[in-house]
């Protein structure tokens, strides 16, 4: 068990120094602004559909911790090319292992996974979850998000 948790510990310090789609899409047709006010997380997120309705392109700028860093970039390099009702699915199955202590590992979450271990210690869901609300900000158009 510690192996994976140090495994995890990896993946998580990884994406947080070397964030994946850290960065603005031009042109995109929706974004937000999330904020966390207990950690001082801030994301801005912004991505771009496809006539099909996927999302072909997705980034994040901003600062946060290394939970919500890492989350937001796990998060970008897993819903590309998903749909957008695939994306709210993905959502509710992240939410639920990150905030139900009793959730089995679910492994449709891939590296999402690694964050499980932010249940056993609630005020960093938020920070694991914010990317989340913002995206769903951001699709339905809502602009800004706060964890509060």
């Amino acid at each position: 068990m510690s192996d994976l948790r140090e495994l995890y510990q990896e993946v998580i310090l990884d994406h947080n120094k070397q964030p994946r789609n850290f960065h603005g899409i031009d042109p995109h047709d929706h974004e937000a602004d999330g904020y966390n006010p207990l950690c001082g997380d801030q994301i801005h997120l912004e991505l771009r559909l496809d006539d099909e309705g996927r999302i072909e392109d997705i980034g994040f700028q901003g600062q946060g911790c290394a939970i919500s860093t890492a989350s937001a970039s796990i998060m970008t390099e897993t819903l590309k090319g998903h749909t957008v009702e695939e994306a709210r699915a993905l959502f509710d199955r992240f939410h639920h292992l990150v905030t139900d202590d009793h959730a089995e590992p679910d492994p449709s979450l891939g590296k999402l996974g690694v964050l499980a271990g932010v249940r056993d210690y609630p005020m960093r869901v938020k920070c694991a979850t914010l990317a989340w609300h913002t995206l769903q900000a951001a699709l339905d158009e809502k602009g800004e998000i706060t964890t509060e």
